[in-house]
């Protein structure tokens, strides 16, 4: 194991992390089987951590494959995980496993999500969700979130706006503890600045916060499911879920059902 004299951006990046994560040196150490001082060594840029050192942690320590990548870089390594575009071939079978639930998800509405909620697809049920939102709101990239609580967007048509904000805001900084992706922090502070006079507050019955939606003179009730790939070994696929919305009342099951 080589030395350095001073501290390495790798062993910087671990200790981020493992604050991120709060946890301690020892609580870290003892989970990855390493001794308390070699992870210190590694924390302070004393040691220089192998590819296998770091891909331990960064396990232990739930670290994305993106974030692992940068690790590696990091440390002087070839990165591990690919990063394919979702036409890519390597794609295809997973990308039609996604089509195929957003298909059979029918008549409701269904997207495919990537880290930052933009909208890599969806299927034909969400036109109707997607009526009124301004023209530059759907301009690609599409962003789930923003056109949900933009003035110009959803917004005006969702009777708890406060409650599902809450709910949106509420992901978007779990989702940003979990990466400490920049993308995401910006996000936040944008959708965070947009006007919501409503507090929201959940119903009594309410046992997952719905998404209320008027549609015309009518007023449709969802909630949501995600689905993701848990083996994930491609940083594209790692980040993408399935947004999968379902009726949350009778009266919308009815007005969804399939001829």
């Amino acid at each position: 194991m080589a030395t350095v004299d001073t501290e390495s951006q790798v062993g910087g990046l671990i200790r981020a992390w493992r604050e991120r994560r709060r946890l301690s040196q020892l609580q870290l150490a003892a989970q990855a089987e390493v001794s308390t001082r070699h992870l210190s060594f590694v924390e302070t840029g004393r040691s220089r951590p192998t590819r296998e050192m770091i891909e331990r942690l960064a396990a232990h320590l739930d670290v994305p494959l993106r974030e692992r990548n940068e690790l590696l870089l990091s440390a002087g390594y070839a990165p591990r995980y690919g990063q394919r575009d979702p036409d890519a071939p390597e794609l295809r079978a997973v990308m039609d496993a996604f089509r195929t639930l957003l298909d059979a998800h029918l008549p409701h509405p269904a997207l495919v999500l990537d880290r930052c909620w933009d909208v890599v697809d969806r299927n034909t049920a969400t036109d109707v969700l997607l009526e009124g939102c301004a023209p530059e709101l759907l301009e690609p990239p599409v962003n789930a979130i923003r056109i949900s609580l933009h003035p110009d967007g959803l917004a005006p048509r969702i009777r708890n706006l406060g409650q599902w904000r809450g709910h949106l805001l509420s992901q978007i900084r779990s989702r940003l503890a979990a990466t400490g992706d920049p993308r995401l922090r910006s996000l936040l502070a944008e959708v965070s600045a947009y006007p919501c006079r409503d507090t929201g507050t959940a119903a009594r019955a309410d046992v997952v916060v719905p998404l209320r939606l008027s549609m015309g003179d009518t007023e449709f009730s969802f909630f949501s499911v995600t689905t993701s790939a848990m083996s994930a070994t491609d940083v594209t696929i790692d980040e993408l879920h399935i947004e999968a919305f379902y009726p949350a009342d009778e009266a919308t099951a009815r007005a969804f059902r399939a001829p």
